[in-house]
């Protein structure tokens, strides 16, 4: 159902940061459901575009996924070289080409193919990233590079070739906690055999 944008109106807009991603403070005149209108303020970041791969090797029945170092899982005490699917920005490219260089450069896996499956906000309270999200049949012989990310980038990426159902069952022991990672293995096990038909 589509939302009146007559409903919203943007009354001031402040920059607090603008380094790696802006972060705004918003002013917003909002009309609720009953048709009162409420003064609001709301911080957002503005992040660009991203997409996430899962590689699917169905001849050995395993996903290709990565860990590397989030600080923001650090911050809030938990493990921090977490598990995930490669993932990136789109750094003005197209979806399907930003995710087939993310994945040349995290996973050394060259895609034949990359079949794009839907798009999502993770964070849609404050964040703008919209994340596209793909799936990729794979097996050993596409595997041309070593992977680990870019020197230059000092990216510290651990290649991981997990059994798909063992890989599903690290979310429930906690061991995988990425929601992109959980959303791309869900798909996976509900898609199973269209995957390798």
């Amino acid at each position: 159902m589509m939302q009146p944008k007559s409903r919203v109106k943007i009354a001031g807009e402040e920059t607090l940061s603008n380094g790696w991603t802006r972060l705004s403070s918003y002013l917003l005149d909002y009309i609720d459901r009953k048709g009162a209108t409420h003064r609001l303020k709301r911080e957002v970041y503005h992040r660009t575009p991203a997409a996430c791969i899962l590689p699917y090797d169905p001849k050995r029945d395993l996903v290709v996924l990565v860990r590397q170092f989030r600080l923001a899982v650090h911050l809030n005490g938990d493990p921090a070289w977490i598990i995930e699917v490669p993932a990136g920005l789109l750094d003005d490219d197209h979806p399907e080409a930003a995710i087939r260089r993310e994945a040349m450069e995290e996973t050394g896996y060259r895609l034949r193919d990359a079949r794009f499956l839907f798009k999502s906000y993770t964070s849609p309270g404050a964040v703008t990233e919209v994340v596209h999200f793909f799936a990729a049949l794979v097996d050993i012989a596409d595997r041309v590079a070593e992977g680990g990310g870019l020197d230059e980038e000092h990216e510290d990426i651990e290649v991981l070739e997990i059994p798909l159902d063992e890989a599903a069952a690290m979310i429930e022991t906690g061991e995988i906690f990425d929601v992109k990672t959980i959303v791309l293995l869900q798909w996976a096990l509900l898609n199973r055999a269209r995957l390798t038909a």
